[in-house]
């Protein structure tokens, strides 16, 4: 759902499930400005609250130590990077109810 989220804003996929060392990155994305590291966050109701409120400091830690990773792994320490969330609710059958999108999240 996300990667057809960003494919229809025109963005580029370059990568999902990306493990490093510190985590994994969801997925990793690019336009023409920017190399975009995104964590995607989907609910299917509120018990444990919103999406993007589950990111804790700890795991913005371990987001940008594994986008930091990547870069340099991929000799791309030069590129112009963010963190970015996507939340996505869903109802009980799969379909989406709401996307939102938090970009410089972290």
């Amino acid at each position: 759902m996300a990667v057809d989220y960003f494919i229809a804003k025109g963005y580029q996929v370059l990568g999902r499930n990306i493990r490093t060392p510190y985590g994994e990155i969801d997925l990793i994305i690019k336009n023409e400005q920017d190399l975009i590291f995104v964590e995607v966050k989907t609910r299917t109701n509120l018990t444990f609250g919103y999406g993007e409120d589950s990111i804790t400091y700890k795991k913005r830690g371990h987001l940008v130590d594994s986008a930091e990773h990547f870069l340099e792994e991929n000799q791309m320490v030069d590129e112009k990077w963010r963190i970015d969330v996507l939340a996505i609710m869903l109802k009980k059958d799969g379909t989406i109810t709401d996307i939102e999108w938090f970009e410089n999240a972290i």
